[in-house]
């Protein structure tokens, strides 16, 4: 019996997981406790979560392995600076201070910080580093159905590495390839990012949100300036237009001068057909960099499966044109391919290489996803009377009828059941869900819910024994990381003068049956849900399929702009009296807007801050 805490931390998206002799027990990101977006903090209450839901004190872990090497970051930093030097001294003279005060001597500040969770905890040695991108492969690799698998990770960056190509055979997995800083596609793609006025780490997705209501007219340009890209998919940047290796911001003004604008400034300048076409080019120059890579990856090895992790491993356009190239027979991407499931690659990693544990299931170990806190009936009712809500209890098959039609009726219901999501997906545990056939749902949803940008797009969630008849896709995608288009039979086509439209005026364009979730380009990033793991939720869709034909729900996370989605029955309360949401399910409970003391309205719209 060996149980391994896995831990990730002070960069972004810091976690917690708990492992048991190979088995995933609980997993969390430290943001859902402490309600602070991408929180980078020693995850003290992810922590705590998982010591608590494996009903473990921490002195009886047998191992804490932390997810990234701190000696080898701090070489990569004093390397970058003394080859920029003395461009970078501001960011030099910034970072020191931390580093020298916790980060160089980290297992003494971890050591410092564990003593917190259980006093009786006093053996540093317990306390093992893994590397950044290893963890990574091992999140992709270890909890994947294949015995064998080509694994590639593309981040922003770890010590030194940016991209890696793995090969992982039963319980071993071994980094052959590597591209290293400052050379990496997620820092390229942060950079556009920050110049398209997104904040750094947290914006990616609008970027490619954004990318389909744009032309790719500056990708030879992009090709031509700013990387060297060999026919393998490997590549070099062009540091002379990049500021992150030592500045403060990630583009510099050569950078600007190449594309002849100023980065854009979110609080001042709007969103214009260049920001558009910028998101297109970039989107497009890393389609065609993952794509060469992936074609030599399948050239050069004799592997049919493909595991994929890392920040980039999260772009699902990308995800969906590797799919459709059919280089690999399977494909699995690991939910919580950032930098939270670190902590768990970094406990698995642990346990087949340093302890040489054999696999032995080849199976999906995510368990969908579910991997954070659950509620039962009697503390979601004390949690409700100490917030004053109305509420009624009813029974499951009842709950799943009635808000089938509530669902029907046009009516936006959130959705709050079993174990919280581990990684930025909701999948139908903490959820906001809608009609996909109506066509004011999407602005509705954006303006009114979840107050951001009208341009974000929503994904469907489809029962998969009916995913063929409405998507062109017939694969599992049970964690939303793939795009495929609307059947065509469902689509309907623009009109000349609708394709003439500027980019954001066509979202008032009906283009499928199914218009909520249906993107500008035609397009819907797909999640599949299935009976095996989450009953309640595929039984909710097929109401919904018996009452209106339509097998699909909208699905978005549960929350609003900016905010980390709710993980309390007090989090679920608070955001549905923030917003337009009409109705709230909280396992067997149903909460009805109208109902509600008006005393008990929030302000939320600026509650939290642009993410």
């Amino acid at each position: 019996m060996s149980t391994i805490l896995g831990i990730s931390a002070f960069y972004h998206d810091s976690a917690a997981t708990l492992i048991k002799d190979g088995k995933i027990l609980a997993a969390a990101q430290e943001e859902r406790f402490s309600r602070k977006k991408h929180d980078a903090d020693y995850p003290l209450n992810a922590i705590n979560y998982v010591l608590n839901e494996a009903d473990v004190k921490l002195n009886d872990v047998d191992h804490i392995v932390f997810f990234e090497k701190p000696f080898l970051k701090f070489e990569r930093l004093l390397e970058t600076y003394l080859a920029f030097a003395p461009r970078g001294f501001k960011s030099f003279s910034l970072s020191m201070p931390i580093w020298l005060r916790e980060k160089l001597f980290q297992k003494k500040f971890l050591f410092d910080k564990l003593k917190l969770h259980d006093e009786n905890f006093n053996d540093i040695g317990k306390i093992k580093f893994s590397e950044h991108h290893y963890s990574h492969a091992a999140s992709a690799f270890f909890p994947s159905p294949f015995k064998e698998a080509i694994v590639l990770t593309l981040d922003g960056v770890g010590e030194w590495a940016t991209t890696t190509v793995a090969v992982g055979k039963e319980n071993n997995l071994k980094i052959i390839k590597e591209i290293h800083f400052p050379h990496s596609l997620g820092l390229l793609y942060s950079a556009f990012t920050y110049y398209a006025g997104f904040k750094v780490n947290s914006g990616e997705y609008k970027l490619m949100g954004l990318a389909p209501y744009g032309k790719p007219i500056y990708k030879d340009m992009i090709l031509e300036n700013l990387l060297d890209l060999k026919t393998d998919g490997s590549f070099r940047l062009n540091m002379d237009y990049f500021n992150y290796a030592t500045g403060l911001t990630m583009t510099n003004q050569k950078f600007s001068n190449l594309f002849k604008k100023q980065p854009r400034n979110p609080k001042k300048d709007l969103l214009t057909q260049f920001h558009m076409d910028i998101a297109s080019s970039i989107q497009s120059v890393t389609e065609e960099i993952i794509l060469r890579i992936i074609k030599n990856l399948a050239k050069d090895y004799n592997i049919k499966n493909l595991a994929l992790a890392g920040g980039v491993a999260l772009n699902c356009v990308a995800n969906g044109k590797i799919l459709k190239e059919k280089l690999f027979d399977n494909i699995w991407i690991q939910p919580a391919s950032g930098d939270a499931g670190g902590s768990l690659g970094a406990a698995l990693a642990y346990w087949y290489r340093e302890l040489k544990q054999t696999r032995v299931e080849y199976k999906d170990q995510m368990k969908g996803s579910y991997l954070g806190p659950k509620f039962n009936n009697e503390q979601i009712e004390n949690e409700l009377k100490d917030v004053d809500a109305v509420f009624e209890k009813k029974e499951p098959q009842e709950i799943t009828s009635t808000i089938a039609k509530e669902l029907a009726n046009n009516k936006i219901v959130g959705w709050f059941h079993g174990r919280m999501e581990f990684g930025p997906r909701a999948l139908g545990g903490r959820s906001i869900l809608a009609d996909p056939r109506s066509e004011k749902m999407q602005k509705e949803l954006n303006l009114k819910i979840k107050y951001r940008e009208s341009f974000r797009p929503f994904a469907p969630a489809v029962l998969r024994e009916n995913l063929t008849e409405w998507f062109e896709l017939n694969y599992d995608s049970p964690y939303m990381l793939f795009v495929a288009d609307i059947k065509k039979s469902k689509q309907i086509k623009m009109s000349e003068k609708d394709e003439k439209l500027f980019g954001i005026d066509k979202l008032n364009i009906k283009r499928s049956t199914l218009p909520a979730v249906t993107h500008v380009d035609y397009t819907a990033r797909i999640q599949t849900v299935h009976k095996d793991t989450n009953p309640r939720f595929h039984e909710l869709i097929s109401k919904f399929h018996e009452i209106t034909k339509c097998p699909v729900l909208v699905n978005t996370s549960f929350n609003v702009r900016g905010e980390p989605i709710v993980c309390s029955v007090k989090d679920a309360f608070n955001c549905f009296m923030g917003t337009s949401l009409d109705i709230l399910v909280v396992e067997d409970f149903i909460l009805y807007k109208e109902n509600q003391s008006t005393s008990k309205i929030k302000d939320y719209k600026d509650k939290f801050e642009l993410d």
